[in-house]
């Protein structure tokens, strides 16, 4: 997605709803594979960078502070197409990953699942985590 222009960053600003402490979800997707990589909040101001740089940017609620996604481990994300749903209270990110999404070293963060009963991981870690964040 080229970056998009300020009449339209405004737009797609205006018809964002977001909750009672300015966040929306935002679920990050792999564009060429459709795999859903991971969920977090973005508020006006990471939305409004993501759609300026073409970078996605989250708002992290621990640190009460915008969250440039792969600015500590280099797993970057790169917008591919932002969409949002019919209610507004939704983002879509298509996104290109940089590395693995989760900060488990996992592609996606959605790796654990029931079976047999028991919730279990089905994912194995790609990366160590020690080595993306310098631990």
């Amino acid at each position: 997605m080229p970056v998009a222009e300020p009449d339209a960053r405004a737009r797609f600003l205006a018809a964002t709803r977001f909750n009672e402490q300015g966040l929306v979800p935002a679920i990050a997707q792999d564009h060429a594979t459709g795999e859903v990589l991971m969920m977090a909040w973005m508020n006006a101001e990471a939305l409004q960078e993501t759609l300026a740089t073409g970078r996605v940017v989250y708002f992290s609620r621990s640190r009460n502070a915008l969250w440039r996604k792969g600015e500590t481990s280099g797993q970057e994300q790169h917008l591919v197409d932002l969409r949002l749903d019919c209610d507004g209270d939704t983002i879509l990110a298509l996104v290109a990953q940089k590395g693995v999404a989760c900060h488990t070293g996992r592609r996606s963060c959605f790796y654990q699942a029931l079976r047999e009963g028991e919730l279990v991981p089905i994912a194995a870690p790609e990366v160590d985590p020690a080595v993306l964040y310098g631990r």
